[in-house]
């Protein structure tokens, strides 16, 4: 008889104990209130007012609340708007494919040739050494090496390799694609090298023994398994491409534009509604970029 009472006064106090304390679920709920509010805040509601302004209209001298289309009418309606865009798409995919081919590079020697901890650590330092200044000084100082009597053309000239100076070394596409790589290529290095590391020493030693050539083992092995990586870099480099201004207003010597160089434009003119309006396509198009490539990548994995 005691035997088969004690189980049931057991069972009799769980529901007692559990019935002071908060569920789980509410506990979590309590823990990440602060985010919430912090998100809600500083994320959530400023976005909510950019949309709400991108339907309010604008005259020379005063702006006033409506609901309208006229903003994205206008931006959708112009040749320019189409152009930008193409602009920004350039900009981001001939970045994305550079960064991507230096980072994979830089990533695969760290990750696989340099055998040292200390080393590997070394390097990776080395190369977050241009991160201590800024980017915008970073960015000013291809000015005096890629000029028409910078250090490049100089050195160009001197060797006999050119007779003129080559002008499409600054204040081009070419110079706004160096800049952006130069900033970039980190963001690609980082997530691909951590994803490297996480691999299995014995696949790559089980494709060695089956015969397959450092070409297979990098393509059919490495590559597949460091696909998380280079999705989070593309996702960290594009988006930081698209919404970049500063690097082409400089570097192209305000002679291109992107959809960032758009928005700035119409924040100086005071064109709140329709610098609103940009920004909410170019958030709609980084969005839809990032769902796309989240498709191919669980991002949740590698947090």
């Amino acid at each position: 008889m005691t035997d088969q009472a004690t189980p049931i006064a057991l069972e009799d106090t769980k529901p007692a104990r559990r019935a002071g304390r908060p569920s789980r679920h509410l506990t979590g709920w309590l823990l990440a209130s602060p985010l919430v509010v912090v998100l809600a805040v500083f994320l959530v509601l400023p976005i909510a007012m950019i949309v709400m302004v991108s339907f309010w209209g604008a005259t020379e001298w005063s702006i006033y609340p409506a609901f309208q289309f006229d903003n994205y009418a206008f931006l959708f309606g112009s040749d320019v708007t189409y152009r930008v865009f193409f602009n920004t798409v350039k900009y981001a995919l001939i970045t994305w494919a550079f960064t991507l081919l230096i980072g994979f590079t830089v990533a695969y020697f760290l990750a696989f040739h340099v055998r040292s901890l200390g080393w590997q650590v070394g390097l990776f330092l080395v190369c977050t050494i241009p991160f201590w200044t800024s980017n915008i000084i970073r960015m000013i100082s291809w000015i005096p090496f890629l000029g028409r009597e910078g250090l490049a053309n100089s050195a160009l000239l001197s060797w006999g390799v050119i007779d003129k100076p080559l002008e499409w070394l600054l204040f081009s596409d070419f110079s706004v694609i160096l800049a952006f790589v130069h900033l970039y290529t980190l963001f690609m290095v980082v997530p691909i090298f951590n994803t490297m590391m996480r691999i299995d020493r014995s696949l790559l030693e089980a494709a060695n023994d089956a015969g397959a050539t450092g070409r297979q083992t990098l393509w059919h092995v490495i590559v597949p398994l460091t696909k998380p990586g280079i999705m989070i870099g593309t996702i960290f480099v594009v988006t930081l491409v698209m919404g970049d201004f500063i690097t082409v207003r400089f570097m192209s010597g305000s002679q291109k534009a992107n959809v960032g160089r758009l928005i700035s434009n119409d924040i100086s003119l005071l064109q709140y509604p329709s610098a609103s309006a940009t920004a909410v396509v170019l958030l709609i198009t980084v969005l839809i970029v990032i769902s796309v490539l989240l498709r191919f990548v669980d991002i949740r994995k590698e947090l």
